[in-house]
């Protein structure tokens, strides 16, 4: 029998032949004794009004309220998620970033991806995106760095007192609180700092303490000093001085009726302590006390 044989059947549309088969089938006489003892049934009297009323009792404030999601909304909200997700993923491993830190009494050599040369002194920080460097020679420093910058397109150092852009060079960074120098030992490099713009050929420096900034020439022997271990001072505030000898040694520093805004000019060894602590204190005839890994600098004339 056919799925559509009953329904024609009920409304009386079937065939001669479709019937004949249709009688055939073992539901037919069921079927036929519904259909005659539906068409005996009369329906009850219904009341209108009453009915109205009832419906009237028995409503409530608010209809339910139903939502039908159908397959392919769903499907769109699935594939939503995933774009998003996709998306972010992309973004974060575009944005992701290669980082190298040093502690103290610490430095670190790091190739970068065009075989550009940078050590790290010790207690910074450089980090740049390995994904965009052949478009984006941009890298972020904290602390102190020697750059070797192979040639090529624009190199920049960004720092939170200023920037620093070469194409290829050799060059010297250090950004500490109130404090950027910048040394050119090969090429020319521009350095900027609040919006100006200054030129900084071989052999010179460019020195900015409180955004004060000052030019000088500077002692170029291929490299900085303190990667012969050494570090060197000129006119420096003596507490950047002690800042640096913390950071080397890996000590803890205190001075005493001292005037830590003296300016400083000298040099002292990064690998021996002892000898660095007299380089400080005779120029300056002061005294020192050491004691484990904490030393005090205080006025000869103090108890």
């Amino acid at each position: 029998m056919q799925d559509n044989y009953l329904a024609k059947w009920l409304n009386d549309e079937l065939t001669e032949a479709e019937l004949a088969e249709f009688k055939k089938s073992e539901a037919y006489e069921t079927y036929r004794k519904i259909k005659e003892s539906a068409a005996q049934l009369e329906s009850p009297e219904f009341d209108m009004d009453k009915a109205w009323e009832s419906i009237e009792q028995t409503k409530t404030v608010d209809d339910p309220k139903v939502f039908i999601l159908s397959p392919f909304k769903k499907f769109l909200r699935v594939a939503a998620v995933v774009a998003v997700l996709l998306t972010a993923s992309f973004f974060y491993l575009n944005t992701l970033k290669e980082s190298y830190t040093t502690e103290y009494a610490e430095n670190k050599s790091i190739t970068l991806p065009d075989t550009s040369e940078v050590i790290l002194n010790a207690e910074s920080e450089l980090t740049f995106n390995e994904k965009k460097w052949d478009s984006n020679r941009n890298v972020d420093l904290k602390g102190e760095a020697y750059f070797k910058v192979a040639k090529g397109k624009k190199f920049t150092v960004e720092t939170a007192e200023g920037l620093v852009t070469v194409l290829g060079t050799q060059f010297n960074v250090e950004t500490r609180e109130d404090y950027f120098e910048v040394t050119c030992f090969e090429g020319l490099v521009s350095v900027t700092i609040n919006g100006k713009e200054t030129k900084l050929p071989a052999g010179n420096s460019l020195l900015a303490i409180n955004g004060k900034s000052t030019m000088s020439k500077a002692i170029v022997d291929s490299k900085p000093s303190w990667l012969s271990n050494e570090s060197s001072f000129t006119s420096i505030p003596l507490h950047y001085v002690l800042d640096e000898l913390q950071r080397q040694f890996n000590v803890e520093i205190t001075a005493k009726d001292i005037d830590t805004a003296q300016l400083f000019t000298g040099s002292f060894s990064n690998e021996n302590l002892d000898l660095a602590l007299k380089s400080i204190s005779v120029p300056l005839q002061i005294k020192f006390n050491l004691d484990g890994n904490k030393v005090l600098f205080y006025a000869e004339e103090a108890p």
